[in-house]
């Protein structure tokens, strides 16, 4: 039978992955609860569709930090895609370049930066930092990502130290051990040494470190993981250039909101001085409609990737792509929508309590 929504897709997945790799990529911290409320808090809201309008075009595309891409529909930074394909992160960028999206490459990508940049030329690449405690470390990484043309610095902020991951504990998953951190090095590099291990997080990392990293680089700096009106107002106040909603997939603390329930807090808090991006939970294109809806200018997808991935490689990732772009073409459509732009507050409605 066809795969035909993104949870087809997560079925094969769960089936294809060992136990081990599926828990890794699946796993919450702690009950899971803020991981299964991303998905359940996109089924409370309701959408207000306004017919009689000619939708016989309907235009996807829309721009982020300056740049095009096709749909508003990007690939969030996940680690380790070779757990899931042999190719790894380069038939995911590839899978990015085809669909003219922005894809986020992570800090533990699997695969060497240089070999991504080379199997996916023309694609939108920003870069996801993990501050490593070593300044120069950080400074050099940073100056490598601006030289292979990535075009943003999108800086995590929510792991200061590593959310409790039950069942990698119960599977005595020890990253540290069986994992390296291939792009840190350079090829020559690679050829002659040992692979390095994949380094600490910084776990001193504050908004005054902010300064620093500017003065370092002229990518626009994203930052990766705020929920408060409270932070959002901070990172306008020190200039960055973006926020990305996100609980990192449930994975760091539990019990905090979910994404499209923080999205509207920190939208409100920034008033338009930044663009606001989330991930976490999107699985349909009506839940990509209601993040637009709520303010978001694209939403990032995490495990539904690995999931393509798994599936068939890049065409994989491009099937789930794909699936997710006509299902949106769709809400669009029968919400009445021509472009992006129309999409507004005024399509959903929220259950009365």
């Amino acid at each position: 039978m066809p795969l035909v929504c993104l949870t087809d897709f997560e079925a094969h997945a769960r089936e294809r992955l060992s136990k081990l790799t599926w828990d890794f990529i699946e796993g919450g911290a702690d009950d899971d609860i803020t991981r299964n409320d991303n998905t359940a808090a996109f089924r409370k809201i309701r959408l207000r569709p306004r017919y009689l309008r000619d939708v016989s075009e309907v235009d996807l595309r829309t721009t982020i930090q300056g740049e095009e891409i096709s749909v508003p529909i990007c690939i969030a930074p996940t680690a380790f895609h070779c757990f899931v394909w042999p190719d790894g992160e380069m038939s995911t960028a590839r899978a990015a370049q085809a669909a003219g999206i922005c894809y986020i490459t992570s800090t533990y990508a699997s695969c060497g930066l240089e070999d991504i940049v080379t199997t996916a030329p023309r694609g939108l690449r920003w870069f996801q930092l993990y501050v490593h405690p070593d300044r120069q470390l950080n400074k050099q990484l940073i100056q490598r990502v601006e030289s292979l043309g990535f075009k943003a610095l999108v800086i995590t902020v929510d792991v200061p130290v590593l959310g409790n991951r039950r069942q990698d504990v119960r599977n005595q998953l020890d990253l540290t051990m069986h994992l390296t951190q291939t792009h840190l090095q350079s090829t020559k590099e690679r050829n002659s040494i040992p692979h390095l291990q994949m380094s600490p997080i910084s776990a001193s990392l504050c908004w005054n470190d902010l300064a620093w990293l500017q003065s370092i680089t002229r990518l626009p700096i994203i930052l990766k993981g705020i929920l408060t009106k409270e932070d959002a107002e901070l990172a306008v106040k020190h200039n960055v250039r973006g926020i990305i909603v996100s609980n990192h997939g449930g994975r760091q603390l539990d019990e905090v909101p979910a994404s499209i329930d923080a999205l509207t807090e920190v939208v409100a808090a920034v008033k338009g001085k930044i663009e606001v991006y989330m991930d976490g939970g999107v699985r349909t294109g009506n839940d990509v409609l209601k993040a637009l809806a709520l303010g978001a200018r694209c939403v990032f997808l995490g495990r539904p990737i690995l999931w393509g991935l798994a599936y068939k490689g890049e065409h994989g990732v491009e099937e789930v792509l794909n699936i997710l772009k006509r299902e949106f073409h769709t809400s669009m459509a029968l919400t009445g929508c021509r472009s992006v732009a129309e999409i507004n507050k005024d399509l959903i409605q929220f259950p009365r309590l």
